[in-house]
């Protein structure tokens, strides 16, 4: 069965290529739903941008002014109805509708983006209201189903039904457009680099993720799109979230390039007391990987767009914790105060690991997230969550703070987003190349193998230098060897975990020189 993060993942995923391919072959047109004039008989001429409504003033502080004041009522959802063309569609049919040729917001005006409105449908149901903002004026996007084109005709007398989010797009240098980033469902939202295909999703605000009592999912309510200059070369986009417990004003600054920067500023409005609120949130697919690849009875090696959690605490140490496809569903916390950055990455770009002509894992981008201030005590917290379908996102993970946010109270985060390859700063030690597992010499005991490279590597030249620190909690190390070629900084650790009678094992490798790290830590949790 495909849950509801794993369906939102399904139909981003299919609308990212057909969207950018529209984009470059036709101008600047992108995929949503709607109906084609044409097809549906009308005299009347087809209109070649969406109307927009009469202007309001708007000011920076409107959307926190806004959730204050909405934190301040009881929670009202927002009416999800829709019309009968609308309410069942499939997910073919939903990925088959495409907006007009031309309607995309500025694709003529050289403003250095563009913006493509998504239509409302398939599990889409819930309105964004889109409101766009020039010279301190916001205008609200009117829907017209003219706009839009069904393949074959479609409904008439579609009144104002609203959007179920957008697509920022930015310029080829050849022409066209390419989606930079997509805002559409729940509070979810993704980006992209240049030359690289869809990867992790990122979301405004996680609520109570894998909790026993079930999770709450904010969503967006209304969003201001302020119209860019080509000096800019920024968009910025201000929302507002809502929920049950919650309500939040969003700045986001979006920055295209070889890393698509979005910086975050984000205030929340508590309606009631909040102990597990997760910033900066961001899920990935791993069903199999080098590490647990007996998992998945799969004829490709690997798949998966993430294979680690990378952090840097706010002591500077560096950590590097595989992910995994596990058993049964499993919550890790890493303590910290004042982390200096953690993200989702993806490590192994050989195509030969994964052998996918069509998903292309080892193209994804990796997301890094770098604190802006001090976060204060808390958590980096990652939920592994068993699943057997690609489609799904079940690595996730958030900062945690510490403190409770009470009811009628407030916090601020702000921090910065890098989508791309690898993190923008790379630690000064070896890191992690590669991490594996299989059966152990007898019993349940279980081989490892961890190989580092580069840092101080290169300058070591023999491997009595070295000193592994190695340990295991429960169980014990059965046994240990290494290996090290000098000539091409490689180490690599060989051991056996003897978990006993229990059912995990938390481990934790680090080389040392000196007394000193001369590598990343290595974490792995094992679990039968």
């Amino acid at each position: 069965m495909i849950d509801r993060r794993g369906v939102l993942r399904l139909s981003l995923a299919a609308l990212a290529a057909p969207a950018a391919a529209r984009a470059q072959g036709e101008g600047g047109s992108g995929g949503a739903a709607g109906a084609n004039p044409a097809a549906s008989g009308s005299a009347e001429a087809a209109p070649t941008a969406f109307p927009l409504a009469d202007p309001t003033p708007f000011s920076p502080d409107m959307a926190t002014n806004m959730a204050r004041a909405l934190a301040q009522a009881p929670f009202k959802p927002v009416a999800a109805g829709l019309p009968d063309p609308f309410k069942s569609l499939s997910y073919d049919q939903y990925v088959g509708v495409h907006l007009q040729p031309g309607a995309a917001l500025w694709t003529k005006d050289n403003v250095g983006f563009a913006i493509e409105p998504l239509h409302r449908g398939f599990i889409f149901s819930t309105p964004m209201r889109i409101d766009v903002v020039e010279d301190g004026v916001a205008r609200r996007l009117v829907y017209d189903s003219r706009l839009f084109d069904f393949g074959k005709p479609g409904p008439t007398g579609i009144g104002d039904i609203g959007f179920s989010g957008f697509r920022v797009l930015a310029p080829l240098e050849d022409g066209g457009f390419f989606e930079l980033a997509t805002f559409q469902g729940a509070s979810f939202f993704r980006a992209v680099g240049r030359g690289l295909g869809p990867g992790p999703m990122a979301r405004a605000l996680a609520i109570k993720t894998a909790d026993p009592a079930g999770e709450e999912f904010p969503f967006f309510r209304q969003v201001w799109i302020v119209r860019p200059t080509l000096a800019d070369a920024a968009l910025t986009i201000y929302a507002i979230i809502d929920s049950e417990s919650v309500a939040g004003a969003y700045r986001f600054t979006l920055r295209p390039g070889e890393t698509t920067l979005i910086d975050t500023e984000s205030t929340l409005f508590a309606r009631a007391a909040l102990d597990h609120y997760g910033v900066a949130a961001m899920s990935a697919t791993h069903v199999t990987g080098a590490i647990d690849r007996g998992r998945s009875d799969d004829l490709r090696p690997q798949v998966a767009e993430a294979d680690g959690l990378q952090m840097l605490t706010g002591g500077g140490e560096w950590i590097w914790r595989p992910v995994s496809n596990p058993s049964t569903l499993q919550v890790s916390s890493f303590v910290d105060d004042n982390p200096r950055g953690f993200g989702l990455l993806q490590r192994d770009r050989d195509f030969s690991h994964y052998q996918d002509d069509d998903q292309h894992w080892e193209n994804r981008p990796s997301l890094w997230i770098e604190p802006i201030g001090e976060w204060g005590a808390g958590a980096v917290q990652l939920v592994e969550i068993p699943s057997d379908a690609e489609v799904n996102d079940n690595i996730i993970s958030y900062w945690r703070p510490k403190q409770t946010l009470p009811a009628k109270g407030e916090i601020a985060f702000a921090y910065r987003q890098f989508w791309r390859r690898s993190p923008p700063e790379r630690p000064p030690l070896a890191a992690v190349s590669t991490s594996r597992s299989g059966r152990g010499s007898n019993g349940r005991r279980r081989r490892f193998v961890v190989e580092f490279s580069g840092g101080a590597l290169a300058s070591i030249r023999s491997k009595d230098d070295i000193a592994v620190k190695l340990s295991a909690a429960p169980g014990s190390i059965a046994s240990q060897r290494t290996f090290f070629s000098p000539g091409q900084g490689v180490f690599r650790v060989l051991f056996e975990l003897d978990p006993g009678g229990d059912v995990y094992s938390e481990l934790r490798l680090v080389l040392e020189a000196q007394g000193k790290p001369i590598s990343e830590t290595w974490i792995y949790r094992w679990t039968a």
